[in-house]
């Protein structure tokens, strides 16, 4: 099944979850400035395509006809590298055809003419034939780009079992090191010791292996990787049996996680000999261990199928992995015995839309057939991790401040499910609502409700008089009936209700569970000492806002609790998100965490790309812009909020994307340093200084504002 990209000329299908495709003509009025912040290639993305050409078995003019169809094809949609099957030009089920000289004598003549009708194009093209060197006949792939043969790789392993009689006319290419062939006339570049590089374009650099090498225990792929190659190719004629193209699925995944690359798999389809095997033209493209894209198996017409693969994020992720350098060392560092072939890439600057899926939200799980596993395993991180300590502590009680809010609300839901999976009564939960000068009645209403639902231990404590008489005893103006409320008046009633909650819990012989989440930890959206900054354990620390969100529908939705339960649950999740630490205005507008800090999706989004991949502002922009400058819906397994349908131009991101960073870089990380312990939930990332992520306290903003300032386009604010 065709998925998350562009493959023609099936049509395509609906994206998947939260994936995000655009138009690969162009993207939109911003962009048609020319401004070189919506060029792909100046944020490392490299076009790649597979193709599935025509093919007709042993005919070698047709097949090339085909070849150079899906050539001018690609160079249409603005493709930087085209893959092709294994043996392209000759067709691979020929058997003991492969050993005649009229076909090896044709195969040459065809490969100058599609070298000499794709001069004016592109894509670097990676085809597939049959070649003979020193009396040997060799299963090659070839990097063709403007016309000229760059160097050519040929087959390390051989399959000689079952179906397969490889060895019966092909010679191995391990021991092709260093080696040229003749070719038209000059000499070309021959082994398995090549990589390509772009010299134009960092990042753009492809490694080579055929079809059987990447079913090897040693792939020697995984050398070219380590050599420098950000992408691997695989041309590949495997023939379709049941099952098979889980197998492939498997080790294409593979290969792009263990590599730390993109991986380009193209596999031989309609047209080839079917006397005794069939072929279903199966492509697809993975960057590390992500599916890009996938073709529609058993198409009867030649199909492409094109994605934009993040050199950056690629290169980015090799830098933190000390493994990936450990192995690099540990394999003689291949770069340094490696041929790199080095040519100028051809394609032209500009805009060309964005062919890839962009989640909006990355946090959430977003595959639609593991949707229940992926939820029941971020849940029960939590629960499992908040067992544990109440095992450790051997606490009387658990505490927790009750706001009717979606962050104590998901705490309490862990909690419940904790004490029960451990067999202790709810009763051990102790809650408390603890209204302050801003308190609403939806709020305080339906924390009594959602206590009394779960069945916990429920109190009230109103913290107007103490805070009153704090604010009196500091000379703030608030106590002499002045309307001043700054941050003091806030931080005076977010620290009473954690003073209250620890005194709490000393008298009851238990702990405070912490509330607040990821997303308030990046923005410093906490108070800080005793606030709700601090607890005796985090259980949401490691949960960004849009993941508690979703979690809380998916807790309705699988029925973890009573009817009763789901209902309250359902209202909590519609009120508007707010610390209500500030009076409603004359005109009833309540205090808008979302229009102070900016709205979360967008500041999930931010954090994501920049604490898992360590993404450039500019870079996180161009994303942003791509994912979520539309407005779409119906794409979530299940219900989510409608901003789920939200659409951001980019000086709104640009806006937003500015505060988080001085947020996050700037003056918040004090916060982070002294965090209480938490689980971590997401491979997005945490940010506990024991774990994802140290960062000093004093730096400052001003590189990453100034990298944003000076790529964006010019902006209306």
């Amino acid at each position: 099944m065709a998925a998350l990209g562009i493959c023609e000329p099936a049509d395509w299908l609906e994206p998947a979850e939260d994936d995000k495709r655009l138009d690969i003509e162009g993207s939109g009025p911003e962009a048609r400035d020319g401004h070189p912040f919506f060029d792909l290639h100046r944020h490392g993305f490299v076009r790649v395509a597979t193709a599935t050409p025509r093919t007709r078995t042993a005919d070698v003019v047709y097949n090339a006809d085909g070849i150079i169809e899906q050539a001018r094809m690609a160079a249409r949609q603005n493709v930087d590298l085209l893959l092709y099957p294994e043996l392209s030009l000759s067709s691979y089920a020929l058997d003991d055809l492969h050993l005649q000289t009229a076909l090896l004598d044709t195969v040459e003549r065809e490969l100058a003419r599609v070298c000499e009708e794709t001069r004016a194009l592109t894509p670097v093209l990676v085809i597939g034939a049959p070649l003979r060197r020193n009396g040997r006949i060799y299963n090659c792939a070839l990097a063709i780009a403007r016309g000229e043969v760059l160097g050519i790789v040929p087959k390390s392993f051989l399959p000689n079992y079952r179906e397969y009689y490889e060895k019966r006319w092909f010679a191995h290419g391990r021991d092709c090191i260093g080696l040229e062939i003749e070719l038209a006339g000059r000499s070309v570049p021959f082994g398995t010791d090549l990589i390509f590089a772009a010299a134009n374009l960092p990042g753009f650099v492809f490694g080579i292996e055929i079809c059987e090498d990447f079913w090897a225990p040693n792939p020697p792929g995984t050398l070219a990787a380590l050599a420098g190659a950000t992408i691997l190719l695989n041309p590949s004629a495997s023939n379709i049996t049941i099952g098979k193209a889980d197998e492939r699925h498997l080790l294409t995944r593979a290969s792009s996680s263990r590599a730390v690359c993109a991986y380009a798999y193209s596999a031989s389809g309609h047209g080839e000999s079917t006397t005794d095997l069939a072929w279903d033209g199966q492509g697809m493209i993975y960057e590390l261990g992500d599916l890009l894209v996938e073709s529609t198996r058993f198409d009867l017409h030649p199909e492409l199928c094109v994605t934009d693969v993040d050199t950056q994020r690629i290169l980015a992720e090799r830098l933190r992995m000390g493994t990936f350098n450990d192995a690099t060392e540990a394999a003689g560092r291949p770069e340094d015995w490696y041929r790199r072939i080095a040519f100028t890439h051809a394609a032209t600057p500009g805009d060309k839309g964005l062919v890839r899926p962009v989640r909006r939200f990355p946090f959430v799980p977003n595959r639609a057939h593991k949707l229940d596993e992926d939820c029941y395993e971020a849940f029960n991180i939590q629960v499992d991790a908040l067992m544990r300590r109440i095992q450790s502590t051997g606490s009387r009680s658990l505490v927790i401040g009750i706001s009717g809010g979606l962050d104590s609300t998901h705490a309490l839901i862990v909690a419940a499910k904790a004490c029960d999976r451990l067999g202790r009564p709810r009763t051990d939960i102790r809650g408390y609502t603890m209204p302050g000068f801003a308190t609403s009645e939806g709020t305080k209403s339906n924390a009594w409700r959602l206590m009394k639902a779960f069945g916990i231990t429920a109190e009230e404590i109103d913290i107007r008089p103490t805070a009153t008489t704090m604010l009196e005893n500091i000379g703030h103006p608030f106590a002499d009936g002045e309307p001043v409320y700054d941050v003091t008046f806030e931080n005076v009633q977010a620290g009473l209700r954690t003073d209250y909650l620890f005194r709490l819990a000393g008298h009851h012989r238990g702990f405070v569970i912490g509330t607040g989440d990821l997303s308030e930890l990046a923005l410093g959206w906490c108070t800080y000492g005793v606030g709700d900054h601090m607890s005796h354990y985090g259980v949401n620390s490691g949960v960004p806002k849009t993941l508690i969100q979703y979690l809380i529908r998916w807790t309705i939705q699988t029925r973890q609790f009573d009817e009763g339960v789901d209902g309250v649950l359902a209202d909590i999740l519609d009120t508007e998100i707010s610390p209500e630490l500030v009076p409603a205005g004359a005109d009833g507008q309540i205090q808008s965490t979302q229009s102070i800090i900016g709205p979360y999706e967008l500041n999930d989004f931010f954090l994501h790309h920049i604490i898992r991949w360590g993404q450039k502002p500019s870079h996180v922009a161009f994303l942003a812009w791509h994912a979520w400058r539309d407005a779409k819906e119906g794409q979530w397994p299940i219900d989510f909020p409608e901003n789920a349908k939200n659409a951001y131009d980019l000086p709104t991101i640009a806006h937003w994307l500015e505060n988080f960073l001085k947020r996050f870089f700037g003056f918040s990380q004090f916060k982070r340093s002294a965090l209480p312990n938490g689980p971590k939930v997401s491979a997005g990332g945490a940010l506990s200084p024991r774990g994802d992520w140290r960062a000093p306290s004093d730096a400052v903003a001003d590189v990453w504002l100034a990298e944003l300032a000076a790529e964006l386009p010019p902006l209306e604010r």
